[in-house]
């Protein structure tokens, strides 16, 4: 599973700087749970090949007894919690304040592991100045400039020192025998919890638990009409170690990472409730993270045919995106629409790892041509000229020619929707890779 890095420090030092800065981005997801003032930040970082999640946390007073400080600090405890590694950020100018060392006597109670990072120290590496830090007993700062990425790499080292790289995923088709890694993921109080019990009881599914990472996600083997599984357990139904009182039941993190772990993701949606912000937010993690999907709307049973047409108008705009999902109507509790849910799950990953023959995808992409051919950019239209598969789960198809970096986004879509069609690809995201660069045809004049 991808390792967690935390970032806590006090309002205004330059947090939410080096979040942007690690995950190359604005974009994050968020932990809107009702009745939070501050909420936690969630994103995936990449530093020098090493990939983990990174979380954000609002300004830090432990001690507090003001009603939105107190809840900001209780997002921050939850972050600390989660974390394998905590960066604590200072403030080179303003130097230790009283609320640094509150916050250090905290951290030092309970992150595993905590670095120092020092912002807005800019030209200040060898700088006296730096000295001061040491005093917080945390181990040596390491001076960085979030704004302009200096110092970042060796943070990063530091941060994951002596800790094993995660290991690389073999590509899909290397071990058929592999169990299908099944993540099921939504809000809390969407059934879940019901959902597994039903699958591992009432289904007679043989399961035993396996202890995963100090988040207590738990990966539980199965088989379900002899097709081996492997569910990664997101609900907490058997939380092992210590449970901290003020963690939510829900925790972002073991989503994320069962989503990254996973060969398909089951999202379920509450009937009652519609499609909620994070239910987009978590829909657009699987994308990102390219996952076979499968939308299961639970308690189907609950609404009436009012609000089922509403729900299925939600699912069409709020989640457009995820429009290669089916989309299944179940009660968990009461059994119901199980059976077409497997056969979902099933056929998302199997169109997840399928293989597309080179010359099959060559074709096709000329027919497609021949039938619609890419817009002119300037003086010049794109001439694309041989397709192959680039990976699998998600399928990737390269596509080679020349001035491709002017094919249009709607251009792509319709690509896509060829191949799909072809190779009746269901429940699983594409990707499709241009390279414009010199191939066999290029000197015969085609």
């Amino acid at each position: 599973m991808k390792p967690v890095l935390a970032i806590v420090g006090r309002p205004n030092v330059g947090k939410s700087t080096l979040f942007n800065r690690l995950t190359h981005s604005r974009d994050a997801i968020v932990a809107d749970f009702a009745g939070l003032t501050r909420d936690r930040h969630y994103g995936d970082a990449r530093v020098d090949g090493r990939e983990f999640i990174v979380v954000d946390t609002g300004g830090f007073e432990p001690d507090t007894s003001d009603g939105m400080l107190q809840e900001m600090a209780k997002q921050t405890r939850q972050a600390v919690a989660e974390a394998d590694v905590v960066v604590f950020v200072l403030d080179a100018r303003a130097g230790l304040s009283a609320q640094d060392h509150e916050i250090a006597r905290y951290l030092r109670s309970t992150a595993p592991r905590i670095v120092l990072a020092v912002n807005k120290a800019e030209g200040m590496s060898e700088s006296p100045r730096l000295a001061e830090f040491h005093e917080l007993g945390l181990g040596e700062p390491h001076p960085i400039s979030a704004a302009h990425g200096q110092g970042i790499r060796s943070l990063i080292e530091a941060a994951f020192e002596g800790q094993p790289e995660p290991e690389p995923e073999p590509p899909a088709d290397e071990d058929a025998s592999k169990p299908i890694r099944l993540a099921v993921a939504g809000r809390p109080n969407v059934g879940k919890s019901t959902l597994i019990n039903t699958w591992l009881g009432e289904e007679r599914l043989v399961a035993f638990d396996q202890p995963g990472t100090t988040r207590d996600a738990i990966h539980v083997p199965f088989e379900h009409q002899g097709r081996r599984f492997e569910l990664i357990d997101t609900a907490g139904l058997r939380r092992k170690g210590k449970v901290f009182e003020s963690i939510e039941k829900f925790s972002v993190v073991k989503t994320l990472q069962a989503i990254a772990d996973a060969n398909v993701v089951l999202l379920l949606l509450d009937a009652t409730q519609g499609v909620t912000d994070q239910d987009a937010h978590i829909a657009g993690y699987i994308l990102e993270a390219g996952r076979a999907v499968v939308l299961a709307v639970n308690k189907w049973d609950a609404v009436d045919a009012y609000q089922r047409e509403l729900l299925e108008r939600s699912i069409v705009q709020r989640l457009a995106f995820l429009k290669f999902a089916p989309v299944q109507r179940i009660s968990a509790k009461k059994r119901q629409g199980l059976g077409p849910l497997w056969k979902a799950i099933g056929d998302a990953h199997a169109s997840a790892v399928k293989k597309m023959p080179t010359p099959v995808l060559t074709r096709l992409l000329l027919e497609a041509v021949q039938h619609q051919a890419p817009k002119r950019a300037g003086h010049f239209r794109p001439k694309l000229r041989y397709a192959h598969q680039g990976g699998m789960n998600p399928p990737i198809v390269v596509i080679h020619g020349n001035s491709l970096d002017h094919v249009t986004d709607a251009y792509k879509r319709y690509l896509e929707g060829r191949f799909r069609e072809h190779f009746k690809l269901v429940g699983t995201p594409m990707r499709l890779e241009m390279r414009s660069s010199k191939n066999p045809y290029v000197d015969r004049g085609g």
